[in-house]
């Protein structure tokens, strides 16, 4: 199978030595998203010599000599890899070259209008070289459209390896009686881990009651920054309160009833006007403490709507909706050094924050759920467990290389182990060299409704984030993932609202979802020393 590129060539930084001087504004660019691929026609046999002068920016081997040999569809994800490794070394390449004959072409330009050249050319000869780089300049152009046509197929190349990968996934992974007495053995010598948890019924049942106030004494990520925009707004719902994001005239974010003083309009409907946020109705305008300063057609008076603190760190917007004063630290989030963001993902959920809480925090349904997605093709363990210290909230799953930690209020993170494409090998994340760091951020909007953030990080593979619309397919990856999810959790939480006990027989795997329901039962009681925390 021909090699397409997955990727095009990036911008890439440019230090020039000497008097000579590279104008930008003529570069050629196909540009979408951010995402741009820099192309032009050139005899490659002309440039080796021409490369010294640039310095090692273009001293990069032809990785053509080495094209995969591959007959007909792929056989496994090892191949597919093999040639996208080789896509992506062909377009670092390519691009190279591209601008490199791009400079070339800025030379012979400048050198043909050069003043002192001049005076020894007639006009004809000088029409005849300008003409010749209009018909180089005029390939160029016809390059970069075949730059972007590369680009189109390469996505559905992408699409066809995810396929690949999905029907892969962990197919050689055997669960075998000795792995399972030895992680036995290990378990009860190390002083890291705890005998199972007691096959004790939670009572989780009945209909969905109302969000005690103390859950609300917590600093909770609501947005990504990069969604709220100068001139946006987002309107969202926190404990069945509605609430809007703006920023405000310095730029800080802000968060306000989503309910105008005068009438009860939505604020979201309106706009924001330097800084403040305008009602849609009658024009009144608040700043991002709920201050109404300004009322037009009538005398300003001296009103207000609610507000609450508001923070921006590490990318995301913040808010403190409870009674009690918001604590000075607000905890990190950001994934493991070593890692790049690749997707950051709001969706709207009609499920209540616990169900998808306990949803999340348990990985043994893998294998029967997830059938159509990532766990397409595993194979079902013998014996799932879940190893955590004595009184926390992490700790590993076995026999999956994955680590979780469930961190107070409401978010769940976990780091998944991948040794190859499409495969998890070995009892720990440490013993893989690649991995996925995942952030679930589970938001009580209403007692049925769950506002979820999703953000996604590789320690592999950075060109990806830079493909055109690879946003799109992380989304619809997410969401198919999540269906699978829905269609059981919006079942249990009609069953839990008839009375069935959704927590009726926990077993060893449940480990991390009880210590959550503990945790929060603690908390609404009122307990001084939460279980499962360390002392303040």
């Amino acid at each position: 199978m021909t090699a397409i590129a997955t990727a095009g060539a990036l911008s890439l930084p440019i230090s020039i030595r000497g008097s000579c001087k590279i104008s930008s504004s003529k570069k050629f660019q196909g540009i979408k998203k951010g995402f741009r691929v820099y192309a032009v026609f050139g005899e490659e046999s002309n440039l080796g010599d021409k490369k010294s002068q640039w310095g090692t920016l273009f001293d990069v081997e032809d990785p053509r000599s080495k094209v995969p040999q591959s007959k007909g569809r792929f056989l496994d994800v090892y191949q597919a890899l093999e040639v996208a490794r080789y896509d992506i070394q062909y377009c670092d390449w390519r691009a190279r070259q591209d601008l490199l004959a791009i400079m070339l072409l800025h030379e012979k330009v400048v050198e043909v209008l050069n003043p002192l050249a001049r005076e020894y050319k007639s006009i004809g000869t000088m029409k005849k070289e300008l003409a010749e780089l209009q018909g180089e300049l005029a390939q160029a152009h016809k390059q970069v459209h075949i730059s972007e046509a590369r680009v189109a197929t390469a996505l559905d190349k992408l699409a066809y390896m995810e396929e690949l990968v999905n029907d892969k996934l962990l197919e050689d992974r055997t669960a075998t009686e000795s792995n399972v007495a030895s992680s036995s053995s290990t378990s009860t010598q190390s002083t890291d881990t705890v005998k199972k948890l007691p096959r004790k019924s939670l009572d989780v049942s009945g209909p969905v009651q109302p969000y005690h106030p103390r859950l609300k004494n917590f600093w909770y990520p609501v947005a990504f920054s990069t969604d709220l925009k100068d001139d946006t707004m987002i309107p969202i719902e926190c404990f069945e309160e509605p609430w809007v994001l703006f920023r405000g005239k310095d730029g800080n974010p802000g968060c306000v009833q989503n309910t105008c003083a005068h009438r009860a309009c939505p604020l979201h409907l309106g706009s924001v006007n330097e800084g403040r946020i305008q009602c849609p109705y009658h024009g009144w305008e608040y700043t991002t403490d709920g201050k109404c300063e300004k009322m037009p057609s009538t005398r300003l008076l001296n009103v207000k709507i609610r507000s609450v603190p508001c923070l921006e760190q590490e990318g995301m917007i913040w808010i403190w909706p409870g009674d009690d004063p918001p604590t000075a630290t607000i905890p990190s989030l950001q994934p493991p050094s070593g890692f790049e963001i690749h997707a950051e993902i709001v969706i709207e959920l009609p499920v209540e924050h616990g169900l998808l809480l306990d949803n999340l925090l348990d990985l043994a349904h893998a294998p029967f759920t997830h059938t159509s997605t990532f766990a397409k093709g595993w194979t079902v363990p013998s014996l799932v467990k879940f190893l955590t210290p004595a009184s926390g909230l992490q700790g590993y799953w076995d026999p999956y290389p994955i680590d979780m930690e469930f961190r107070p209020p409401c978010m769940v993170l976990s780091t998944i182990g991948i040794s190859k494409p499409g495969k998890l090998e070995g009892q720990s994340t440490k013993e893989c060299t690649t991995h996925l760091h995942q952030l679930h951020v589970c938001i009580p909007s209403s007692r049925n409704k769950t506002r979820l953030l999703y953000r996604m990080s590789l320690d592999f593979a950075p060109v990806l984030k830079h493909i055109p619309f690879i946003d799109y397919l992380w989304r619809h990856f997410a969401e198919q993932v999540l269906n699978e999810d829905l269609r059981l959790v919006i079942g249990q939480q009609e069953r839990m609202i008839n009375g069935a006990n959704i927590w009726n027989l926990p077993v060893g795997y449940d480990k991390l979802g009880v210590r959550y329901r503990l945790w929060r039962k603690a908390l609404e009681q009122g307990v001084k020393q939460l279980p499962f925390s360390k002392p303040m």
